[in-house]
């Protein structure tokens, strides 16, 4: 008798120390998927407030070139316009859309500023463009580390044992950063010779 309660004891030790592995897994596959999601988020945001930055130098720039180049005015509409449609955009591919349309209106501002060497040559001009061209370069970097984020949480929501907590940890497989035009993907040149 005495061995039947040792065996029935080592049973139920065997059967909580497995409910703690499996509580333990559980809470480390939900923490995971939790935290991946805040990475999209985060990496969402950084997008965002670079994509704002650039916006906020687009008037200027503008400005800037308008004083030279007076009769451009499509140019500066399409740059305005663009930039609205960056402003409100909602959610992944109208942001991508719309940004991939800002970059190509930057585009046009610049071609239009080659064909002025005064404006090539201005303190102010230079100063924007060195400005834009940094914030080109921190829009790759967020696009990159956003796109990085979403992979990882894909990966996680298809592969075991993640998956098993996908419901549990409220996550979805998110859309990458994609710019939906081909002939959009080209970032504005913002160097001068």
């Amino acid at each position: 008798r005495a061995m039947r309660q040792g065996r029935g004891m080592l049973i139920v030790g065997i059967v909580i120390v497995l409910i703690v592995i499996l509580v333990i897994i559980a809470l480390w596959q939900f923490n995971k998927l939790r935290k991946l999601k805040v990475n999209v988020e985060e990496g969402y945001a950084q997008i965002e407030v670079q994509l704002a930055r650039r916006s906020d130098l687009i008037p200027n720039l503008v400005e800037t070139v308008k004083g030279y180049a007076k009769h451009e005015r499509e140019v500066f509409e399409a740059v305005t316009n663009a930039r609205a449609h960056v402003q409100e955009a909602q959610g992944v591919g109208q942001t991508a859309a719309a940004d991939a349309q800002l970059t190509s209106a930057i585009n046009g501002v610049m071609i239009v500023a080659e064909n002025y060497p005064d404006l090539k040559a201005s303190t102010n001009f230079l100063q924007l463009q060195e400005e834009l061209t940094t914030t080109e370069n921190k829009i790759a970097f967020a696009r990159q580390y956003y796109n990085e984020s979403v992979r990882a949480l894909n990966t996680a929501i298809v592969t075991f044992p993640s998956m098993l907590f996908v419901g549990m940890a409220g996550v979805t497989k998110q859309e990458f950063y994609e710019v939906p035009d081909a002939s959009q993907r080209i970032a504005p040149n913002v160097g001068f010779n």
